[in-house]
């Protein structure tokens, strides 16, 4: 790549520091207006990313040498690592308040860098507003598996954060996470957290996984569940009495388990199936809405072990799981993602065309607004102690089962 020399060696007596200055400038205006990634690429202009839109913050471009300078201004002697491995992840300090999660990576016109926010402060269940649903799982689950699933960006990170730290106030447990990187670092409350971040404390999620199991835990955070090894791995410790957290890239709870049982060969999908339907404890899967004050709030949809759930595991019948999940909305705190979408919609947080757009029924989403938005208008006929149905009969919309 141009501006290297074959040496590869980082002189760190002969840095300035003067791209790093710059780039705190720029993470600085990033968390002031409430931004979550900044985006930096050689031969480009520098954005950020605040309430979900692409935004630019200057007009200057960065150049293909400001890009190899902050790199090694940032990874020191571990530049060489970039150079061989072509990307590196890691976490950065911009002061006591937030740190960033980074990916820095080489591309086409040079060095690029994407800076993901993390709050110093792990928000609580409640501060993320999410489902109370959320914090009874972590109050009455002491084992099996948990797993948060959703596309890159949906915060099941700050969502798990939320959920350990909870567990962390509130019984005593060691906590061991395996994380690539380190994001939201935890302080030790009623319990013993170690934190292990691979490619520093640890080489693979599954290796530092089976070490784990032999350091006394009571529940134990895989990053990410990667591969076969990780998967098999992580259900056989939910299997011995641990409770295990852990993440996937789907985007529901239906997707999930048949992406868990075909990872496997055909002639070992029964024996999953038996396993995972005796471990799978909730399936959290999230997707972000924009709210009509123009900021992001998590959709999430909620699956919780039942008998029913079960047996759906056991038969093959992952269709039906959604019909499930919305039967079991008032026994079991479980909702779909459009029942979440409805609730929001008739708090007012979101619009009508948002919660179609994130909808994964959405014909029958709109039957549901509609239905809502109808009993709305009676309730203010019958508050003005108008004929409830007056002059609302040819809007009467018939909701089909779903």
């Amino acid at each position: 790549m141009q501006g290297l020399d074959g040496n590869y060696e980082v002189d760190v007596k002969s840095l300035d520091f003067r791209q790093k200055a710059r780039l705190n400038q720029y993470l600085d205006y990033l968390v002031k207006h409430g931004g979550s990634d900044l985006h930096i690429k050689s031969n480009s202009v520098i954005r950020g990313r605040i309430n979900g839109e692409l935004v630019k913050f200057s007009t200057q471009i960065f150049t293909a040498a400001d890009g190899i300078q902050l790199a090694k201004e940032l990874l020191l002697t571990r530049f060489k690592e970039l150079v061989e491995n072509k990307s590196i992840d890691f976490t950065y300090s911009l002061n006591s308040d937030y740190r960033f999660r980074v990916n820095i990576f080489f591309q086409i016109d040079g060095i690029s860098a994407v800076f993901r926010t993390i709050p110093v402060k792990i928000p609580t269940i409640e501060e993320l507003e999410l489902p109370k649903t959320l914090g009874k799982i972590c109050d009455e689950t002491t084992r099996g598996i948990i797993l948060l699933t959703g596309p890159t960006g949906s915060g099941k990170t700050t969502t798990i954060a939320s959920m350990i730290n909870r567990i962390n106030h509130q019984r005593t447990s060691h906590i061991v996470t395996i994380e690539d990187p380190v994001e939201f670092v935890f302080k030790d409350d009623k319990c013993i957290i170690n934190q292990r971040a691979l490619g520093e404390d640890c080489n693979t999620f599954a290796d530092s996984l089976r070490a784990a199991l032999r350091e006394d835990p009571d529940i134990i955070f895989v990053g990410e569940m990667r591969d076969l090894v990780t998967i098999e791995t992580a259900l056989n410790a939910a299997e011995t009495g641990h409770l295990v957290f852990s993440t996937l890239h789907t985007v529901d709870a239906k997707e999930t388990i048949g992406r868990i049982i075909g990872m496997f060969e055909p002639s070992e999908q029964e024996r999953i199936k038996m396993t995972l339907a005796a471990v799978l404890e909730a399936v959290i899967s999230q997707r972000l809405a924009k709210t009509v004050d123009g900021k992001r709030v998590a959709v999430v949809e909620i699956l919780r072990k039942n008998t029913r759930i079960k047996d759906m595991i056991l038969e093959g019948r992952d269709g039906e799981i959604t019909d499930a999940i919305a039967d079991g909305k008032n026994t079991y705190g479980m909702q779909t993602f459009d029942q979440h979408l409805l609730e929001l919609y008739k708090a007012g947080t979101i619009t009508k065309e948002e919660a179609l757009e994130k909808s994964s029924k959405r014909n029958d989403l709109d039957l549901m607004i509609k239905n809502a938005d109808l009993e709305k208008k009676q309730q203010a006929h019958l508050a003005a102690g108008k004929d409830i149905n007056a002059g609302l009969e040819s809007e009467v919309v018939k909701l089909k089962e779903i």
